[in-house]
């Protein structure tokens, strides 16, 4: 059986509150999902139910087992979900013993994970003195303990450096090009966009969508048309007048919509107004999850500034 994540009907309620509503997909093999939403969507909550940690409505199968039946877990799916899970007076060598000695795994293991996520050097430092980007690769080393097929990352870059980020980013790459399903939840748009595959997508408790990363950007990219221009104000006007719908994302460049590329550049042309370049205009994963979470954010920020 191929490695998969399997949820069906996922419902979790904390009183009035639903924090996972009906919830289904599948996370495969050879991939890199990423798992986003806003905060308060159920993220979270719904990588916890399916290891185990919260009992919810609807069924959670990971290679057709419940995650309880499943011997010695950690050969099967290695998650890190709480950088922080970890007893500080531990040594970062002596807390992957203690897991693989409760999952049945050689300790020989121990050292090959360390090196792997560049911890050798710190092996016998206790956790307690560890950086949260230190703490965060000690819990990708667990989760690579069992050698498992399945892996499931909350925030994997959250306190890395630099340097971290492009490892990281690089190693699930590696990870699913190897056949393993590889789920991670970030809000790191810019390193997604550059990692997964394919993307579900939480509001408020429920998938917004299931798609994968190539497909939300085209749509999101839609018929704009992106100009560059050392003359925005003006390019905004004409093609505005022209009949077209126009923005700007960033400076120097003007967004439209509803014309032609050759409307756009004859329009331009008339009024005299300079442009270096016309082109088909490609959406962001930031710009692309903006607009389809904008109606189901949890907590948002005014944009007024008040004196």
């Amino acid at each position: 059986m191929k490695p998969t994540i399997h949820v069906q009907g996922l419902t979790k309620c904390y009183g009035s509150t639903t924090a996972v509503d009906n919830v289904t997909f599948y996370v495969r093999p050879g991939e890199v999902t990423g798992f986003i939403g806003p905060n308060g969507a159920g993220k979270s909550t719904t990588m916890r139910i399916i290891l185990g940690l919260d009992a919810a409505a609807g069924t959670v199968m990971i290679n057709g087992e419940r995650y309880h039946d499943l011997v010695d877990p950690l050969r099967t799916i290695g998650a890190l979900l709480d950088a922080n899970a970890i007893h500080p007076g531990r040594t970062a060598r002596n807390h992957l013993r203690w897991l693989a000695y409760t999952n049945s795994i050689a300790a020989t293991r121990v050292d090959e994970v360390l090196s792997q996520v560049g911890l050798s050097s710190v092996a016998n430092k206790r956790a307690g003195g560890f950086s949260l980007g230190m703490r965060q690769r000690l819990g990708i080393a667990g989760a690579l303990l069992g050698d498992p097929a399945i892996l499931m990352f909350d925030e994997p870059g959250n306190g890395l450096d630099p340097e971290g980020i492009i490892w990281i980013r690089t190693f699930m790459r590696e990870l699913a090009a190897q056949g393993r399903t590889v789920f991670v939840s970030s809000h790191l748009m810019s390193e997604l966009e550059d990692t997964a595959d394919h993307l579900l997508v939480m509001g408020r408790g429920r998938l917004v969508a299931d798609t994968s990363m190539a497909q939300l950007l085209s749509n999101a990219s839609g018929d704009r048309i992106d100009v560059r221009t050392t003359q925005p104000t003006e390019a905004m006007s004409v093609l505005a007048n022209t009949g077209g719908e126009v923005s700007t994302l960033a400076p120097g460049t003007v967004t439209v919509r509803g014309l032609a590329g050759d409307q756009v550049a004859a329009a331009l042309a008339a009024a005299q107004v300079s442009f270096t370049e016309l082109r088909a205009h490609r959406a962001s994963l930031e710009e692309a999850y903006l607009d389809l979470t904008k109606n189901v954010a949890e907590f948002t920020a005014s944009p007024e500034v008040t004196a």
